[in-house]
């Protein structure tokens, strides 16, 4: 929602309208401008792609009668390979939590749930206390469009939250909140913090801090999975794609 904020408001400011008054040529000159400043070609489809549907939006309200938007091309992404850690990059960053500090321990069980579940930051950021079941070694995540699904969870990452809701989770729990993480002030652990916490073991851990972020963690779960002969279905499914081609990409 930020970023489709960020993108209507680059529009608006652009062609110093309302974004709902913006017309085919403002549309270009803005697609100009961003292309001059560098931006990727990524970064200038999502933008394009998120200015379409607002028209689409206003037609269905009635409050626009076109879409100016649908007649610009969007420009051609180069198809990026997702990398992921080596298995040994990903012991030393997980190494890195290591600790009996409250904080030490939510993160070793941070990182241990986006290795070892492979899931989306918001989706552990999101989890509830009763959300891992520590004896069947499941945990159940609620993922895009509201979907649920139960992810299995090796020892290790089962033994890390264990270890986290035993002794450190009690000590950061100052307000009786429900959620699984928290951060030092006792409140929810943001998808801000876990970026950070991540980048901060990456430096502990004599990797680049840059390249380390929660959604590479899932790229290198599904990586590890298929390079060890798992099922593509199987890790769609873990993943919580909606579309095997997404889960494709991975094995290539």
């Amino acid at each position: 929602v930020d970023a489709y904020r960020r993108d209507l408001a680059s529009l608006s400011a652009s062609c110093n309208c309302s974004v709902g008054e913006a017309t085919v040529d403002d549309l270009e000159r803005w697609l100009a401008s961003m292309r001059a400043d560098g931006l990727a070609p990524s970064t200038l489809a999502r933008r394009v792609s998120a200015v379409r549907t607002y028209f689409r939006h206003l037609n269905l309200v009635g409050a626009r009668s076109d879409n100016p938007a649908a007649a610009i091309k969007l420009p051609r992404r180069g198809r990026r390979l997702p990398r992921a850690l080596s298995p040994i990059e990903t012991e030393r960053l997980i190494d890195a939590a290591t600790g009996t500090s409250p904080r030490t321990l939510r993160d070793r069980a941070l990182v241990e749930l986006l290795y070892g579940a492979g899931l989306r930051v918001s989706e552990a950021v999101g989890l509830e206390k009763g959300a891992v079941d520590l004896d069947d070694r499941i945990v159940r995540v609620v993922g895009k469009g509201g979907k649920e699904r139960l992810v299995p969870l090796g020892r290790p990452a089962a033994e890390a939250v264990r270890r986290y809701l035993a002794l450190g989770r009690p000590h950061l729990d100052r307000r009786y909140r429900p959620d699984l993480f928290l951060n030092a002030r006792g409140g929810p652990l943001t998808r801000a913090g876990a970026f950070l916490i991540l980048r901060r073991l990456a430096e502990k851990a004599g990797l680049e801090p840059e390249r380390v972020h929660p959604h590479l963690l899932r790229h290198t779960f599904a990586t590890h999975l298929l390079e060890g002969g798992a099922d593509l279905r199987s890790v769609q499914e873990m993943l919580g794609h909606a579309d095997l081609g997404t889960t494709e990409r991975y094995t290539h």
